[in-house]
């Protein structure tokens, strides 16, 4: 089973990127994306849906921003737009598709580094995202969260994280709110099940020479229920081409 996740940073201009024509060569079982930043209507079937997937999306009510997407083969038994969180839910930020073996969700968490508004929206959604986690585990239905989680975990996870412990993404609360999630409630980053290695990132600012300097942030991960944590084949964030200020991060999962 291979899963692939992506922040698009615009799903059309991805694919005026070649996004779908490398996705189509992937034979990706379910595909993930975060900030589509259109409307439904918008993307005509023939460009945007590969064929052979069912297209599922949840739109932010503010055209042009945020915005969910999930690709999946098969048929789901039912779709799921949004969390029940009203004031995250506006915004397009969670989508799941669930099969009769798994739940799959794409996920888009807020950024803080705007103003201090956000930051604090974005300390409210972290708490109805472990809700929603802690909903999931009770249905016994084994689950992946591909998401850009904006929050970089570990050190090991950003270039430059002593020049960051202050900036919204590497705030202490936010590393330990994944450290919760993967120890207390038992979820596994599925990448790092299988690779280690420094300098492993998946975003790089626009500012300056981030890309080629590989200045990077690992912000989007598969975080996965316990059920998967010895399925992890391999992992992969491919940079030979450049859709978006974010990789797509391919993980494989024998199933």
């Amino acid at each position: 089973m291979r899963i692939i996740t992506l922040n698009a940073n615009g799903i059309r201009a991805a694919q005026r990127k070649g996004f779908f024509p490398w996705l189509q060569q992937q034979q990706a079982d379910f595909v993930c994306i975060q900030e589509t930043k259109a409307q439904l209507h918008q993307l005509p079937p023939a460009q945007f849906i590969p064929q052979g997937y069912h297209y599922y999306q949840a739109d932010a009510q503010k055209k042009g921003y945020s915005g969910v997407a999930l690709l999946t083969k098969q048929q789901p038994i039912n779709v799921e737009y949004g969390i029940g969180f009203d004031s995250f839910d506006y915004e397009g930020r969670w989508v799941a598709v669930e099969m009769p073996e798994l739940i799959v969700a794409s996920l888009y968490m807020p950024s803080g580094s705007s103003k201090d508004s956000r930051q604090d929206f974005k300390y409210i959604c972290m708490d109805h995202i472990e809700q929603k986690i802690l909903t999931l585990k009770a249905q016994s239905k084994p689950f992946i969260i591909c998401a850009d989680w904006n929050i970089a975990h570990k050190k090991i996870d950003i270039k430059n994280w002593r020049g960051n412990q202050k900036n919204s993404g590497f705030l202490p609360e936010e590393r330990e709110w994944i450290s919760k999630l993967l120890d207390e409630h038992q979820l596994v980053d599925a990448f790092r099940q299988v690779n280690q290695k420094e300098h492993q990132y998946s975003w790089w600012s626009n500012r300056g020479q981030a890309w080629q300097n590989n200045t990077g942030w690992r912000l989007d991960y598969h975080l996965t229920s316990a059920d998967f944590k010895d399925t992890v084949q391999q992992a992969n964030i491919y940079k030979d081409e450049r859709f978006s200020d974010h990789a797509p991060v391919t993980i494989d999962y024998s199933l």
